[in-house]
């Protein structure tokens, strides 16, 4: 419980820095922009390059990542589903479902990890999952559904080798596997750059609650609620049933699956909808709301698996 409470409290200690700086505008009225721009451009890619080129891909073949996929799949496809019949467009769908399914591993699972599970590299899987195959697909339905700008067929097909988020995973993900070891005078500075990534992110997100409306309102309501209903209860759900009855997993590595699948949605998410000026109200209700509930969610989940 108190490792859930820490990582739930440095998160909401940077969200409301971002938020006084937006409130006395210290940052100007281009602080916001300016900061995630930063965030998807230089610091992201840093983050996820020196990220997995030193991370052990092994996990890809472990149980807890195909339980992570599945129950990830299952939640997105619910939302992809009925954004397809209410007509809500590739764009805000597809942020929606990043939202109904793409968990806070980094600056929220880390600590949990830490705290919760006893042992931070648990939440790898889900980490490698997320930024290696969800991130660059996303990001590439994103430009594709024109938030990323017109242009010709061969160019627009070639987004993943163009977009910075995805540049910076594959990267990261070639170095590994071929087993180098990046110099470091070449490590270093990037991994001071890419330090820069969670604090960004949470500074503009606390600098975009800013003069917004309350939450749950408006015409992004029912898409809110259902992104928030399928992360903080759906995706837990579908994670605790296919571990425990189709995989057999018991004890700890039940209690792993199901506390990573039930973290909140991911700031970064954020960060995507601003750069590509698409679902960023549903983006920014989603993860402010999916951060409050998972609290009860993540300490009762805490309480009966652990």
């Amino acid at each position: 419980m108190q490792g859930v409470l820490t990582g739930f409290a440095v998160i909401a200690v940077v969200i409301a820095a971002g938020y006084v700086l937006g409130l006395r505008g210290h940052l100007g009225p281009q602080g916001r922009e300016v900061l995630t721009k930063l965030a998807f451009h230089v610091a992201s890619p840093a983050l996820l390059f020196t990220t997995l080129a030193t991370a052990d891909l092994s996990v890809v073949f472990s149980s807890r990542l195909l339980v992570t996929a599945l129950s990830t799949a299952a939640v997105a496809g619910v939302f992809v589903a009925v954004g397809v019949v209410r007509g809500w467009g590739v764009g805000r769908t597809t942020i929606g479902a990043l939202c109904s399914g793409y968990v806070n591993s980094g600056n929220l699972g880390i600590p949990i990890a830490v705290y919760v599970l006893g042992d931070a590299s648990l939440v790898a899987p889900v980490l490698l999952f997320q930024l290696v195959l969800v991130t660059p697909v996303a990001v590439t339905l994103l430009d594709l559904s024109g938030g990323g700008g017109k242009g010709p067929l061969w160019r627009r097909l070639l987004t993943p080798v163009r977009n910075p988020i995805a540049v910076g995973s594959l990267a990261g993900v070639a170095v590994a596997a071929s087993g180098l070891r990046v110099p470091a005078p070449v490590m270093d500075p990037l991994t001071l750059i890419g330090n820069m990534s969670v604090p960004a992110v949470l500074l503009a997100f606390g600098i975009g609650l800013c003069g917004s409306t309350m939450p749950l309102r408006g015409v992004e309501r029912r898409p809110v609620l259902l992104a928030v209903a399928l992360k903080t209860v759906g995706q837990p759900a579908v994670a605790w049933a296919l571990a425990s009855g189709v995989f057999g997993l018991r004890g700890a590595q039940l209690l792993d699956v199901v506390v990573t699948s039930a973290l909140p949605a991911a700031q970064n998410l954020y960060t995507y909808a601003s750069t590509y000026g698409v679902g960023e109200r549903l983006a920014r209700d989603a993860i402010l709301v999916s951060t409050v509930v998972s609290v009860p969610v993540l300490v009762g989940v805490a309480a009966v698996l652990g």
